[in-house]
């Protein structure tokens, strides 16, 4: 599922107008920002923080496999075998945080989304300058 969200992703984003892409490119870093805001509340507000990790394990397919030669035939066609193949998949668990060191974290967020916001802003008027809807 994970390898179909990042094309989607970027699917979706060209489909935006002009001037849509252009904002998201002035605010990459703010939205980014808010993401880690957002997770960082969501710590606070549970009291520990939400690890993932990804476990690898072997699943056995069908596939074609070549045919051994013989004196006979020494271009046998493939024959239908099993092949091991692995698999992946994220889970998550919970992980113990610093619930002081975590409010700090969010302060210093908050802060830089501040200065973030303001040195996004003139990109936006410009976007909005040159790409108007």
């Amino acid at each position: 599922m994970k390898r179909l969200a990042l094309p989607l992703l970027a699917l979706l984003a060209a489909c935006g107008t002009p001037q849509e892409q252009c904002i998201n490119r002035v605010t990459r870093d703010l939205r980014t920002v808010d993401r880690l805001i957002a997770q960082s509340e969501g710590n606070l507000k549970r009291g520990y923080a939400i690890e993932e990790y990804t476990v690898r394990y072997p699943t056995f397919r069908p596939c074609l496999r070549p045919g051994r030669p013989t004196a006979e035939n020494p271009s046998p066609a493939p024959v239908t075998g099993t092949c091991r193949d692995w698999d992946v998949e994220t889970h998550t668990r919970p992980k113990a945080i610093d619930l002081a060191n975590e409010a700090r974290l969010l302060e210093q967020l908050k802060a830089k989304r501040k200065q973030l916001m303001r040195a996004a802003e003139p990109g936006i008027a410009q976007c909005r300058a040159v790409y108007p809807e």
